[in-house]
């Protein structure tokens, strides 16, 4: 290579001429022993090597690195190559430039240094094509020249995308320092990329089984429900036919009694009293399995139906407020929206402390809503663990399965507001009446 090509000035050329030769020699000379050295076959390092960064390749040894040597003098390349080559470190070389683009679109590289003058594609227009590629955009290059105080090819070195810019022959220890500086950048991007694309892959298997056990748990909702059902028919059905049965038949016997024996009269009555208790606990069972009203009335009866039992049974005083009209659901998005409404309901009984219950069911803004709220104590913050967190997550898998969410308002003393968004799809949304069917409080 012509270094007056290069600079254009004779007395820089004269300048380098007697400078290139000694230096490059020794870097010649020192390349072997230096290899020898890094790869543990030979001598000590000397002491005026310092510690470098490859180390930190070694630590890493999973990670493969390689740099890639363009020049077209073969004794510079191969001195360059016994210099930088480790043992985890590969260094490829290129006598040109379009070998050079060959090799980067095979292969990614941790650096490139890069003669800048080289006949057919020089440096510069070859680093702007590596820069063009999305893969080797941002790989650094190290330019080298033979020229010395050239801003003008420093400039257009830089502007092509170099991070460096080194004049021929390189100092040894700077020249590996600085490359030991960008493979242990290549080494850490692998493997932080390397760590992104595990976590990736963990977060994907842990979403898709979090998908899976989703629906399996409504899988398994579904086939409860249906279970329900059937047992609650068969009690209803056939126990509740039994007993009927039953009852007729000590009805009958009790108008064939002596009726002066007024023990056996006393007997058939408390029998029939027996019997039309034990039909009543039938009826209960079945329809606590499955209320029939959830079938023949709806969401909305069903709701109103379930809230008047509550008030029976617990002696709070409740308020339901109810559209006039409401769309139609499946009987799955009923049915999960009235199991809220049970459990909303059981945990004010167990834990609210409370003497006034509001159930309201509204539609707006395409979403289906129902709240419950008390004047109890409070939950304070809500469990997401633990057993108290059971019906919290029930409810909210239920209602997630179609894209809904659960919202809980709570104030310490003040009371809780728990509310069951259910999205509603479009062929269901219509002009409904703004009026509520709404109950006062009952005593």
């Amino acid at each position: 290579m012509n270094t007056a090509t290069t600079i254009g000035s004779e007395h820089v050329y004269r300048r380098a001429s007697r400078t290139v030769p000694a230096t490059w020699k020794l870097l010649h000379r020192d390349a072997p022993r230096r290899a020898m050295t890094d790869r543990g076959g030979g001598a000590a390092a000397t002491e005026s090597e310092p510690e470098q960064g490859p180390q930190s390749d070694q630590a890493n040894p999973a990670v493969e690195s390689a740099i890639l040597i363009v020049d077209d003098d073969a004794r510079s390349r191969m001195a360059l190559k016994e210099l930088l080559q480790r043992r985890d470190r590969m260094a490829v070389t290129a006598e040109s430039g379009e070998e050079a683009l060959r090799r980067v679109l095979r292969q990614d590289f941790a650096a490139i240094i890069m003669d800048v003058q080289m006949p057919g594609m020089d440096g510069f227009e070859t680093a702007r094509f590596i820069r063009d590629r999305e893969r080797s955009r941002h790989t650094p290059i190290i330019f080298l020249t033979g020229a010395y105080d050239d801003n003008q090819s420093m400039f257009r070195g830089y502007e092509a995308g170099a991070v460096d810019y080194i004049v021929k022959p390189p100092n040894p220890d700077v020249l590996q320092s600085k490359v030991a500086i960008f493979v242990d950048l290549y080494t850490k991007n692998a493997l932080l990329r390397r760590e992104v694309a595990e976590r990736k892959l963990a977060l994907q298997q842990l979403r898709t089984s979090e998908e899976n056990l989703r629906a399996l748990a409504l899988h398994l909702q579904s086939v409860r429900e249906e279970e329900r059902a059937r047992i609650s028919r068969e009690i209803h059905d056939e126990l509740g036919q039994e007993l009927t049965g039953v009852k007729i038949q000590v009805a009958w016997i009790a108008k064939r009694l002596p009726r002066g024996n007024k023990a056996l009269q006393e007997k058939a009555e408390a029998a029939l009293e027996l019997v039309d208790q034990t039909i009543q606990s039938v009826r209960k069972i079945a329809s606590g399995l499955r209320p029939a009203v959830s079938d023949q009335l709806g969401l909305a009866g069903a709701i109103d139906w379930q809230v008047k039992d509550f008030r029976k049974r617990t002696g709070i005083r409740c308020k339901v407020s109810l559209p006039a009209e409401l769309p139609a659901l499946d009987q799955d998005q009923a049915t999960a929206m009235f199991r809220i409404c049970q459990e909303l309901l059981t945990n004010v009984a167990r834990h609210a402390e409370a003497t006034r219950v509001e159930v309201t069911v509204s539609v707006d803004d395409a979403m289906l809503a129902l709240s419950v709220e008390d004047n109890g104590k409070g939950i304070g913050r809500v469990p997401l663990s633990g057993p108290k967190a059971l019906g919290f997550v029930g409810m909210h898998e239920r209602v997630h399965a179609y894209g809904g969410r659960i919202d809980v308002d709570h104030e310490r003393s003040k009371g809780t507001k728990v509310t069951a968004f259910l999205p509603l799809p479009s062929s269901e949304i219509r002009a409904l009446s703004s009026s509520l069917r709404t109950g006062g409080f009952e005593p």
